[in-house]
Order: structure tokens, then C-alpha cells, then sequence
């Protein structure tokens, strides 16, 4: 019998656990404007959580001033895993209230979610619109995690650049590759057609459809002859092809009806005006202080009024009841609030150390850098770190950006060392601007003459670039 009530209690901990956990993450996610706008829709919606200022004064419910929550910070020293050590110190300020049934939970976490679906919130990307869709599919949870984890990783035309071994790898053995391959194939899924493509040929490949006229004719033009399309060269495709030239030409009518930018359509009208998140300034021993832009954050306290109402064995069952279920709602938004402000901020600093010589520099500096690194840096999951970061924005003395700017992979040089991409990129243009116009250099001598300069590159690497910089071919280049 007691290990039936064991279980009961271990089962009950889990069900108050798992909305605490998605609250969680639901703060830590929130850029500063949509986490004010959050805090703001909680006071109205809840009499029990009351705004304190730098010097409290008396709650305006009562003659004494208001009993500030203990911050995760002073509670709990560990990441989100060690919230469920905080159930232990509800017992105390609820002195043996009644114990909440499993369909009272479940009521309360439902009211929650409906409360925060009415919030105003952050202009949506298409991140949050794929991660929606993606939970209406049915599918494992570690799949499920994983394709979260490609998601947030997309790139700004909707593009997963990212190596599908390194995803593997940045989970810690918890995945396998076809693993890995099958939360992409679920990502690649999703509305827009197109959407997490690795390269611009899979990215059209996505988007045919048996229905579209011309429809095996346009797949063996993207599969085979993408690079002959790219320079119109129609004679050598009909020439490979057998096809005539007014066939391939009827197909390219269809072909240019196809997104190149599957992310596109989610792009905002105006620009959005930055609000950063966090501050890196330059201190006398040549780091970088990194504070959290939160002064115009409202401070929580729970209502000490309704608390002395809770511990008065008068107030009726169904009261009690209330405020029980008040005071766990404000407790877990305090505590989610200040979990964000610890993760956030360490992971921020984490970040500024590792590109300080960017910060210092400026781009040529740029350090290659993965989300593995900072979290186990700063001893959280890869996926805690993607939420971070996401949507969250950094002043610094070179400017603002965002913080998914400072993360990229790299390359290593003939000497050994690691060189990001951004600075790949640098120096492609560099190459390109000092090449002869009338003899402009073709992407193998452009290797070479990276290989010169003691970086190693391979061609369709060059070529990526280049037509991600929107540099044309050596033949488009070339000026007579």
C-alpha cells in the first residue's frame, strides 16, 4: 500500500511539473517587450500577484508591505530539472490545504494555456508558426524534440545549414543519425513546400508536385542540370538531354513559379523596431560586462494580505481553494521569470567571452561557434540554449544583434586553426574585388587563391557562398 502511494505522489509531482516546465520555457523564450506585455495580461488576471518597486511600499491590500516569493536563484541552484525540489516549500505556506485532485490540476494547467494563448505577444516568425504545426503531427517525442531543435536553427530563407552529424552529436548520444534524418523529414513537411531544404536543389525538389505540368522534366532539370539552368545554357541541356529547347523553355515557365525563399512569406512588412535584451559593455581589464536590460520590468511579489487570509483556519474550504491555486500560478511565474534571468545572462556572458576578439576586432575576428559549446559551458541542454538566444537581441559597441548572429561553424586553416565562415565569406569578396574584370576568376582559382592565403575551402563551397552573397558566375562577371 505505501509503495502504491509512492507511486501516486511521484505521479501527481509530474502532472504539477510538466506545465511548470512549458511555462518555463515559454519565459525563457520571450524577448523583454513580449515578457513586459506578459507580466502586464498576470496582474489583471491575477489578485493574488502584486507589482513591488525598487522600495516596497505597502501593498495597497493591506497595512503591511508585501512578502516578496524566494527567486529560483536563492531556491534552487540547477537549470529547469530542479524545479521539482520547489513543491517541498508549497507545503509550508499552504499548512496542509487540500490536497488538489488530478482534474483540478488538469483545469487549472487548461485555464493557463488559454490565458496565455489571449496575450498579446511578439510579431511571430516563422519559427513559431512551423513549431505549431508541428504540433499537430503525431509523432515520437525525441523526433518531435529534435525537429524543434531544426526548426529554430533554420536560416532567413527557411534553409537548415547545419551538418545532420552535428545535430547527432550536439544531443549527446541521445540520437542517431537516421533519427536526425527523420525529425528533418518531418520538419520538410510543413507548409511552406520548401521549407528545410539543405540546399536550393532540395528546396525545388520539395516543392514538385505530380500535379505541376511539366513535372518529370522539371525534376530532371533540377537534379541534373541546376548549374546549366543557372547560366542559360539551353544547347548543352538539349544537347545532355535530348529534349528540344522549346520543351525546356516551357518547363522553365513552371520552374520560375517556385519559391526560392520558402521563408519569405513570413517576413514583416516594416521593419521592427530592436529593443535589445542585453547590454556588453567594455570594462578597464579589457572584458565585457553583460547586464540584462530589465529596468522597465515590473518586480512580482505575492500579495501578503491574501496569505494571512490562506493561514486563518476561518476561511472557507472553497476560498482557500482559490487562493491555493492563486499563489502556485504567481510562485511559477516568479520563478520562471527569474530561471529566465539567470539562463539568459549566462548564457549571454558565455557568448561575449568567446567572441570578444569580434566584439574588440570587429568581423575578421569572428570565432567559429556552436549552441553545444556554450551549453556545456554553461551546463544546460543545447535546446535551452536555442531558446535563449531566440528572438533575443544584444547591445554591444559595434552595434546591436542578435545573439543567433554570433553563432556559425567554420573551417581549418593549413596552420590548424579554426576560422568561422563570416570570415570565409570576407575573404571571398576580398578575392573577387581585387580579381581582373576582364579575366574574372572562376570558382576553382578562387579556391587557390584562398589555399594562398592558408585557407582550405572546397568548390561547391565557394560556389555557396558566392550565390548566397548574390555574386554572379565569372562568365556574368566578366566586362569587355
Amino acid at each position: 500500500m505505501r509503495l502504491d502511494t509512492s507511486q501516486q505522489m511521484q505521479t501527481g509531482l509530474r502532472l504539477q511539473l510538466a506545465p511548470r516546465m512549458i511555462q518555463s520555457m515559454e519565459i525563457l523564450q520571450l524577448p523583454i517587450m513580449a515578457l513586459q506585455e506578459r507580466i502586464e495580461q498576470e496582474l489583471i488576471e491575477n489578485p493574488l500577484l502584486v507589482e513591488v518597486s525598487e522600495s516596497p511600499a505597502a501593498d495597497p491590500d493591506t497595512d503591511t508591505a508585501p512578502e516578496p516569493a524566494q527567486t529560483a536563484a536563492e531556491t534552487e541552484p540547477d537549470e529547469f530539472e530542479s524545479l521539482i525540489g520547489l513543491d517541498e516549500n508549497w507545503s509550508e505556506l499552504y499548512e496542509e490545504g487540500p490536497r488538489r485532485s488530478r482534474a483540478a490540476l488538469g483545469e487549472e494547467s487548461d485555464r493557463k494555456l488559454e490565458a496565455m494563448q489571449n496575450l498579446a505577444s511578439r510579431p511571430r516568425s516563422f519559427h513559431d508558426d512551423l513549431i505549431d504545426q508541428l504540433s499537430f503531427l503525431d509523432t515520437d517525442p525525441l523526433i518531435r524534440e529534435v525537429a524543434e531543435y531544426i526548426i529554430n536553427n533554420l536560416d532567413e530563407r527557411g534553409f537548415f545549414r547545419l551538418d545532420l552529424h552535428e545535430v547527432a552529436r550536439d544531443f549527446n548520444g541521445r540520437i542517431k543519425l537516421d533519427q536526425v534524418e527523420e525529425a528533418l523529414g518531418l520538419v520538410q513537411r510543413l507548409d511552406p513546400p520548401g521549407i528545410g531544404a539543405r540546399d536550393l536543389r532540395e528546396c525545388l525538389l520539395l516543392q514538385l508536385t505530380p500535379d505541376i505540368p511539366c513535372h518529370d522534366l522539371l525534376h530532371t532539370l533540377i537534379s541534373n542540370h541546376l548549374e546549366d539552368l543557372e547560366h542559360n545554357r539551353l544547347p548543352l541541356i538539349e544537347k545532355k538531354t535530348g529534349v528540344p529547347i522549346e520543351r525546356i523553355k516551357e518547363a522553365l515557365t513552371h520552374l520560375g513559379r517556385l519559391n526560392l525563399r520558402p521563408a519569405a512569406s513570413f517576413e514583416a512588412e516594416e521593419p521592427q523596431y530592436v529593443v535589445p535584451d542585453l547590454i556588453a559593455t567594455p570594462i578597464e581589464d579589457g572584458s565585457y560586462d553583460v547586464q540584462l536590460v530589465d529596468q522597465n520590468t515590473p518586480k512580482l511579489a505575492i500579495s501578503q494580505r491574501y496569505q494571512r487570509y490562506l493561514r486563518d483556519r476561518s476561511t472557507d474550504p472553497g476560498t482557500r481553494e482559490y487562493i491555493q491555486k492563486r499563489i502556485q500560478s504567481a510562485r511559477w511565474l516568479i520563478e520562471s521569470i527569474e530561471q529566465r534571468r539567470t539562463t539568459l545572462l549566462k548564457v549571454a556572458r558565455a557568448i561575449v567571452e568567446h567572441q570578444k576578439a569580434f566584439l574588440d576586432n570587429g568581423p575578421e575576428s569572428f570565432e567559429p561557434l556552436k549552441m553545444q559549446q556554450i551549453a556545456e559551458k554553461v551546463g544546460v541542454h543545447v535546446t535551452t540554449v536555442s531558446r535563449a538566444v531566440d528572438d533575443k537581441w544584444i547591445q554591444t559597441p559595434r552595434g546591436n544583434f542578435p545573439l543567433k548572429r554570433f553563432f556559425g561553424g567554420g573551417t581549418t586553416t593549413a596552420a590548424g586553426e579554426e576560422l568561422a565562415w563570416d570570415i570565409v565569406k570576407q575573404k571571398l569578396l576580398e578575392v573577387i574585388a581585387r580579381e581582373d574584370k576582364q579575366n574574372p576568376l572562376s570558382d576553382d582559382e578562387i579556391v587557390e587563391a584562398m589555399q594562398a592565403q592558408g585557407i582550405t575551402v572546397a568548390r561547391r563551397t565557394i560556389t555557396k557562398y558566392r550565390q548566397a552573397l548574390s555574386i554572379p558566375s565569372s562568365r556574368q562577371r566578366k566586362q569587355f
